[in-house]
């Protein structure tokens, strides 16, 4: 059973069917130049950046050489240069090996290439063209088998974050309109507010009417009274002088 979340483990196979792949190919590559031997002898210690350098040599001798392209492709990938290492497997292929085993092995390398730059699609299309030339190879088959699995997972991560943004839209128009909603509110309140202030300090300059106590009042009333008796007494003197005033005039 694979595990498909666990890239360690499909990366070590990779290392593991690279270093194999690559010793099937070291006789063919000494018969063409010396420099891609030693680049294999470096390779194998590890030394990829060393035997990079020798396979760029026994490419200046020889540019259509499968073995210097395949091998130094090989370097690369082993340097974690990738776009460098899948560029050298599509020149392995350009020299048109007549070996099926050869060209299986370029487009199974290019699917490695391609899928740990996480082009799961452009992987599986090299794993297919890899099997049809080589059926029986289950390191290919295997590593198909995950680049279809990781591309379903990449797949369904594209839709849940177009679902996520969707929702984060949604969220951020909801906001913005409960914002409008409170600022039209607030500025709703700071009109009334502002309105009550001016009524209030209208009323505050207009001038007051003095309050009257009932004590005061009954005091008023009472000094009309008093001012009508007052009058009514007057007015009774006067007629009682005009009277004594015509007695005697008669």
């Amino acid at each position: 059973m694979f595990i498909f979340d666990n890239e360690m483990i499909i990366m070590r196979k990779f290392l593991l069917i690279m270093f194999v792949l690559i010793f099937c190919h070291t006789v063919d590559a000494q018969k063409e130049s010396s420099d891609v031997g030693t680049g294999n002898g470096l390779y194998n210690s590890k030394k990829y950046t060393e035997a990079e350098i020798a396979y760029r040599k026994g490419l200046l001798k020889n540019p259509k050489s499968f073995e210097a392209n395949y091998n130094l492709g090989n370097a690369l990938f082993k340097q974690n240069k990738f776009p460098d290492a899948l560029e050298q497997y599509g020149k392995a292929l350009a020299c048109e090996p007549k070996d099926k085993a050869k060209i299986a092995a370029s487009l199974h390398n290019t699917g490695n290439a391609l899928l740990v730059d996480k082009k799961y699609d452009e992987s599986i299309k090299a794993y297919e063209k890899a099997l049809k030339l080589n059926p029986k190879d289950n390191d290919t088959r295997y590593n198909l088998a995950y680049a279809q699995a990781m591309l379903k997972k990449q797949q369904q991560q594209k839709k849940d974050n177009k679902d996520k943004n969707k929702d984060k839209d949604k969220d951020q128009k909801d906001k913005q309109k409960q914002d409008q909603q409170d600022k039209d509110n607030q500025q709703k309140q700071d009109q009334q507010d502002k309105q009550d202030k001016q009524n209030k300090e209208q009323k505050q300059s207009q001038p007051q009417k003095p309050q009257m106590s009932k004590e005061n009042a009954q005091q008023i009333l009472d000094a009309l009274m008093q001012d009508e008796k007052n009058t009514q007494d007057k007015a009774k003197k006067q007629q009682v002088k005009a009277t004594k005033k015509a007695e005697k005039d008669w």
